[in-house]
Formats: structure tokens, sequence, C-alpha cells
């Protein structure tokens, strides 16, 4: 085979290029501390880190949605603290009320602040998020669940299913509970009336059926009217106690659930970082490893450069004197 003074040349710059092409890459991931830059790199780890991937989306997808549960619950527990506060100054106005002793005027009064209170319990029914939705209106949360009419009766316009939200791969918890739910519901144990009558579970219903009852004057009434009333008011005291142990055993969801969804988190920060491990380990580069092998094919693109120098000044005809 005749070698010729180009062929020489070719030979060297294709030296020259491969010594250039192996520094640069090794620089490459040298600067992005990754091992595997491109696919080709290594082809398996590379697979393999597109499916960790997807797997570390899904994880970052889990722990936004639980941020936006735990907003949601705790602002539904808080906002039920508050219920919880209105129905026991509701009981204790009642406790105060069934006193057969109070004149006319004292029983009026009564009833106007057991109005202010069912008008706070309404507020608190009509509350919204930090977006403007109302809170217990299940899907339907553009439109306020309550209304109430010019004779003080609610009613609830809100939708029958609660918002739910997908927390885990395996866990789908209700975040925002219906005022069906919370306001207009008893609890299987409840107080059962007397004459074996079903039990108020309407909070409202149970607040207003007082408050006509202490607007009737009585002191010029015959006993049997009296005794009615008074039984009104014993009817009002049990529906409360009934409705306030309904939205304790309501907070009572929403704390557990608060703490599971802490646990969840604390779940997800673990896979999150072993995630990340494992994706370090199928593309990043070993730094010393790297910085050595990056000395070395710098020394070996030189050493390129220099015989390429010699080369270049040579040929056949040189080489033959």
């Amino acid at each position: 085979m005749r070698l010729s003074t180009t062929m020489i040349y070719d030979q060297q710059m294709r030296g020259v290029s491969s010594s250039q092409e192996g520094w640069l890459k090794v620089g490459e991931q040298l600067s992005s501390g990754k091992r595997v830059v491109n696919p080709s790199d290594d082809p398996v780890a590379a697979a393999q880190a597109v499916v960790l991937s997807q797997a570390q989306a899904e994880t970052d997808q889990f722990k936004t949605a639980r941020n936006f549960a735990t907003t949601a619950v705790s602002q539904e527990e808080t906002n039920l603290k508050q219920v919880v506060s209105v129905i026991q100054d509701a009981q204790t106005a009642i406790v105060a009320a069934s006193n057969g002793t109070l004149s006319d005027d004292d029983r009026a009064s009564y009833a106007t602040q057991l109005s202010g209170l069912r008008d706070q319990l309404l507020n608190l029914a009509n509350a919204t998020d930090g977006n403007g939705r109302y809170m217990f209106a299940g899907y339907k949360s553009d439109t306020a669940p309550f209304t109430k009419d010019a004779n003080g009766d609610v009613t609830y316009n809100g939708g029958d299913t609660p918002i739910s939200q997908k927390v885990d791969a395996n866990r789908t918890m209700v975040t925002s509970h219906t005022g069906r739910d919370v306001f207009m519901s008893i609890t299987s144990n409840a107080v059962a009336e007397p004459n074996g009558d079903p039990s108020e579970g309407n909070l409202f219903a149970t607040l207003n059926s007082a408050i006509a009852s202490l607007s009737k004057p009585l002191e010029n009434a015959d006993d049997a009217t009296k005794d009615a009333e008074a039984a009104v008011l014993d009817k009002t005291n049990r529906g409360l106690r009934n409705s306030l142990n309904n939205v304790l055993k309501v907070r009572s969801e929403l704390g557990i659930q608060l703490d599971e969804l802490g646990k969840l988190d604390e779940k997800g920060d673990n896979t999150a970082l072993n995630q990340k491990l494992q994706m370090s380990g199928l593309v990043d580069a070993d730094v010393t490893s790297t910085i050595s092998s990056y000395m070395m094919q710098q020394a070996a693109l030189q050493a390129s450069y220099r015989v390429f120098s010699d080369m270049s000044g040579m040929s056949l005809f040189k080489m033959n004197m």
C-alpha cells in the first residue's frame, strides 16, 4: 500500500479530532456534573433515568396536592372551631331563656340574641376560602350554599358531594365537607326525642323554633301554653347538643386528616430523597474520576497537537532523504 503526505496528514488530523472530542466530552461532563449528558453516553442508564424522572414528577405532584389539601382542611377546621363557639353560646342562651320566671321582654331579648347567633352561623356556613370559593358548597363552590328568606328560614342550595383530593398514589381524602353534612346532619348516637319523634338535624331550624317560641308573650298565657313553649326550648337544647356533636365529629375527622397529611408529607420527602439519590447514581458524574479523566484527555490532546505539529513539517520526500 502506498503512503502519501495527504494520507499521513489525514491520519494525524483524525487523531487530533478524536483526542479533542474525548477532551470536550469529559469537559462537558465536568461542567454539567452529569455522566450521562446524551442518551448515547449510556443507553441503559438514560432509559432508567426517564422512568425515574416520571416517578419524581408524580411525587412532586402529590406534594403539591397535599399542600392544597392541608390548606383546605386547615381552613375548614378553623371555621368549624368558630361554629362550635357560636353553638355553645346558643346553648348558654337557651338554658338561661328556659327560666320560667322571665318576663316577655327578657324572652324577647333572648330571641334577639339567638337571631344574631343564627346569622353568625349563616355567615360561617357561607364562608369562602382564599380563592373566593364557598367552603361548604361541595362542587357548587361558585354560589353561596345557604340562603335565608324573610321568615328567617334557611335553605341549603349547595352540592351533595364533598370535595375530595388525591393526596397519594393510594389515598384520596375529603378536603371540604358539604353544608348539609355539617349544619343539617346529626350523628348516629344523637339524643332521641322523648316522644319518639325524629331528632332535629337542621341547626338553623332548631334555632328558628326557639326564636319563634321566645318571641311569643307568655305573661298572660295558661299553663298548657307555657308548658308547650318550655317543651320547644327543651327540644332546642337537645337539637343544639346533637348539632354540636355532629360538628365536633367533623372537626375530629379534619384533625385526623391533618395528622395523616403530615405523615404522608414525611413519607413523600423520603421518597423524593431516595429518587434523587437513585437519579444521581444513574446520571451524575464522579467529580474526582471526571477531573482525573479530564487531565488525561487534556494531556492526550496536547500530545496529539505536538505529533501533528511535528508531522506537518515532514513529507515522504524528506523522510527518504
